[in-house]
C-alpha cells in the first residue's frame, strides 16, 4: 500500500483536540467524542504514516493508515452479511494486530464485541457463545477447536482470525481438524470490495457513547464468569483520563504488549491509550517467558510496558535476590538502613538495562504487588506504576505515575479524576471499607443478568466493587477482597493476603494461599524444590521431607509476627502449581474446605467400588 491517502478511506478531517470541557464536565484529550469511531478517525487522520503494530520477530508493520483501511473493507463485509447494530461478535485468539483489526471493526459498526480469552476451557467457551448468543465468531485456528462444535449447532459467520479470512458455512461442515481449518479456502475479507449500497448502510450507522461496545466475560477466583457490559464511553474515556495523567506517551515511544489483549487492563491502558497517542505497539506474540521475553526486550528497548505483578515478583527473586545473595558486599550495605538505597539504586540500574534501557513506565495491574517487591522498586527509582481497578469498571478506578514522588509505601494512588467514592460498612477503628464507586467509567451492568445488577449497585448508583479498603489523604490502600476476608472466632478481620505476602518473602517459597479450616488458619506453601535441593544437597524424596521441616520453622517464626488471631496453625506443602484465571489471580474457591472435599471425594470413592 501507499504512502498516500486514498479517498475511500473516510477519513474526516480532524481538528487537534486538546483538552476540550464538556457539558457534563468531562474533557477529551485525544478524541472529539468517546467512541469507537471517534478513536480510530482522530488517531488516523493524525498519524496516517505511522508505524502502528507489528509482532516481534515478524517483518510486516501495519501503519495507522493500513490498519483503517483493512477496517474499512471488513466493516463493509460484516454489513453485507447482515451483522446489524447491537450483534455480538465473538473473538477468541491470542493478542495480534489482526485481533484489534477485529474488534474495531465490530464495533464501528454498532455490533458488540464478546471478547474471549484464550486461556478459557472449551466448556466455558461455549457457555460464553450461549449466554451471549453470538451471531458471528472470529476465531483463530489454535482456537477452533473450542468452538466447533457450537458453530455446528448454530450456523454463524466464521472468520478465521490467523488471516482475516471468511470459511463458508459448506466449507466449515467438512472441517473436522485444527489443521483442516488452518488450510481451509475462504475469502480474504482484509481487501473485501464495497458496493454503493454498503457505503450507504455504512454512513447511515450512528454509534453512540452509551451503546455497548464490549461484553466481556470476567475470569474471576470465585468460579462463576460474569458478562461485564462496558460501552464505548467507558473504555474510550478511561484510555483518554490516563492520557498524560499517568505517562507522556509520544509517537516515538514503543509499546511491548506481552498480557491477553481480551483483558480490559491491557485493552484499554495498552492498546487503547497507545493508539490515542500515535504509540507503536509489538505484540510479543507467544507466552513471556524469560528466554523470549529479554531477548525481545534487548531488541526493541521499548518505553512503555504493562504487566501482572506476578510477573516483576519472579523476576525480582530470580535476578534481584540472586544478585545481593552472592555478593557479601551488596548484602552488608543492604542490611545497613543508611546504604540500602544505594544497592538497590545499584541492582536497579541494571534491572532497567535487562528491559532494555529505555523503560519510562511499567505499569502493574490486576493484582496486589508484593510489599517486599515495591518497596525495592521504590528505592531503585524503578519507573513502575500501580493502578487498582476492576473490569466493571473499565477499568481504572485509582492509580499512580512512575516518578518517585507519585508513591506512597502502602497505598495505590489516588482516585482517577471524576470517579467518585465511599467505603460502606466502614470499621471506625481501622477505618477499612468496602470500596463502592461511580463514574464514568462504570460498567452498564452484567449482560442478561438483572438480580445480580441489583445486588452490586447501591441504590445511589454506586458499584460495590467487593475489595475492602482505606483512604487518608485521598490515596487509596487495599486491604484484600471481602470474599477472601476470614472473620475470626472472636469476630476480627483476617486478610490472608498480607499474611500469603510475609510467607512469599521467604527463601524458596514459590506462592502461598491461606484457607480457613473451622476455626483455624491453614497455609498452602509451594517450595521451589530446584533451588532448594541444590542448597540442601539432597534427593529429591529426602528433599521433600526437609522441605516439611522447613515450612514448619516458618510457621514458628511468622507466627511471632502475627496477631494471636492470625496465627497459621498448619502448613502443607503444595505438590502441584496452583490453579489460576487467565490474569494469574490463584482460584480460591478450588482450595477451600479442603478436608470436607476429600471425605466428599472418599465417600465417592467407596459408592463406585460398590457399583
Amino acid at each position: 500500500m501507499k504512502n498516500k491517502q486514498p479517498k475511500h478511506m473516510e477519513i474526516m478531517s480532524y481538528k487537534k483536540c486538546l483538552s476540550i470541557k464538556r457539558k457534563d464536565g468531562l474533557r477529551m484529550r485525544c478524541v472529539d467524542e468517546f467512541t469507537m469511531n471517534s478513536l480510530l478517525r482522530c488517531t488516523v487522520s493524525r498519524n496516517f504514516k505511522r508505524p502502528f503494530m507489528s509482532v516481534y520477530g515478524e517483518d510486516e508493520v501495519i501503519t495507522y493508515g493500513k490498519f483503517n483501511y483493512i477496517i474499512q473493507n471488513i466493516r463493509a463485509f460484516l454489513v453485507s452479511k447482515g451483522i446489524e447494530k447491537g450483534d455480538r461478535v465473538a473473538i477468541l485468539g491470542e493478542s495480534s494486530p489482526n485481533w484489534m483489526i477485529a474488534y474495531f471493526s465490530i464495533t464501528t459498526i454498532g455490533a458488540i464485541a464478546v471478547p474471549i480469552l484464550p486461556e478459557f476451557s472449551k466448556s466455558e467457551v461455549n457457555k460464553i457463545l450461549t449466554h451471549s448468543q453470538a451471531k458471528s465468531i472470529i476465531v483463530n485456528s489454535k482456537q477452533y477447536e473450542k468452538v466447533k462444535d457450537y458453530c455446528l449447532e448454530n450456523p454463524s459467520l466464521i472468520v478465521r482470525l490467523d488471516d482475516l479470512f471468511h470459511i463458508p458455512e459448506k466449507i466449515l461442515k467438512d472441517i473436522n481438524n485444527k489443521k483442516n481449518f488452518v488450510d481451509a479456502a475462504g475469502i480474504d475479507i482484509k481487501v473485501y470490495k464495497r458496493r454503493s449500497k454498503e457505503n450507504v448502510a455504512l454512513n447511515e450507522i450512528k454509534v453512540e457513547e452509551e451503546d455497548i461496545a464490549s461484553i466481556i466475560y470476567t475470569s474471576g477466583t470465585t468460579g462463576t464468569s460474569k458478562g461485564v457490559m462496558l460501552t464505548h464511553k467507558n473504555l474510550v474515556w478511561n484510555a483518554d483520563i490516563s492520557s498524560d495523567a499517568y505517562v507522556k506517551i509520544r509517537p516515538r515511544d514503543k509499546f511491548l504488549s506481552i498480557l491477553p489483549v481480551a483483558h480490559v487492563y491491557e485493552f484499554t491502558e495498552g492498546q487503547l491509550l497507545m493508539m490515542m497517542n500515535g504509540a507503536q505497539i509489538i505484540f510479543l506474540g507467544r507466552p513471556p517467558a524469560p528466554s523470549i521475553l529479554l531477548p525481545a526486550l534487548n531488541k526493541i528497548k521499548p518505553q512503555i510496558l504493562l504487566s501482572v505483578p506476578l510477573l516483576m515478583e519472579k523476576v525480582y527473586r530470580s535476578a534481584v535476590v540472586p544478585t545481593i545473595n552472592k555478593n557479601k558486599t551488596l548484602q552488608k550495605f543492604m542490611k545497613n538502613p543508611l546504604t540500602r538505597n544505594a544497592v538497590c539504586r545499584l541492582v536497579g540500574s541494571r534491572l532497567k538495562v535487562k528491559f532494555g534501557g529505555r523503560v519510562k513506565f511499567f505499569g502493574l495491574g490486576g493484582a496486589p504487588l508484593d510489599k517486599e517487591v515495591e518497596d525495592f522498586l521504590y528505592r531503585a527509582k524503578f519507573p513502575y506504576a500501580i493502578g487498582y481497578g476492576l473490569t466493571e469498571t473499565s477499568p481504572l478506578v485509582a492509580a499512580c505515575g512512575a516518578k518517585k514522588s507519585d508513591h506512597k509505601k502502602g497505598y495505590i494512588g489516588k482516585f482517577v479524576k471524576h470517579v467518585d467514592w465511599k467505603l460502606l460498612n466502614k470499621d471506625p477503628k481501622t477505618g477499612v471499607g468496602e470500596i463502592a464507586v461511580k463514574g464514568p467509567g462504570v460498567m452498564k451492568g452484567y449482560y442478561k443478568n438483572n438480580d445480580l445488577n441489583k445486588e452490586v449497585f447501591t441504590k445511589d448508583g454506586y458499584f460495590i466493587t467487593g475489595d475492602l479498603g482505606s483512604v487518608e489523604k485521598k490515596r487509596l490502600a487495599l486491604k484484600g477482597r471481602s470474599k477472601t476476608m476470614i472473620l475470626g472466632s472472636g469476630g476480627e478481620n483476617i486478610y490472608p493476603e498480607a499474611i500469603e505476602s510475609i510467607f512469599n518473602n521467604q527463601e524458596f517459597v514459590e506462592e502461598t494461599l491461606v484457607v480457613p479450616e473451622g476455626t483455624s488458619l491453614v497455609a498452602l506453601i509451594k517450595i521451589d524444590y530446584d533451588s532448594f535441593a541444590k542448597i540442601t544437597k539432597l534427593s529429591f524424596e529426602d528433599s521433600k521431607d526437609a522441605a516439611i521441616e522447613y515450612i514448619n520453622k516458618l510457621k514458628r517464626d511468622i507466627n511471632k509476627e502475627l496477631n494471636s488471631f492470625s496465627k497459621i496453625h498448619e502448613v502443607t506443602l503444595q505438590e502441584e502449581p496452583f490453579q489460576r484465571t487467565p490474569t494469574q489471580k490463584i482460584k480460591r474457591f478450588l482450595y477451600l474446605d479442603r478436608k470436607k472435599k476429600d471425605k466428599k471425594t472418599s465417600e465417592n470413592e467407596n459408592n463406585d467400588s460398590n457399583d
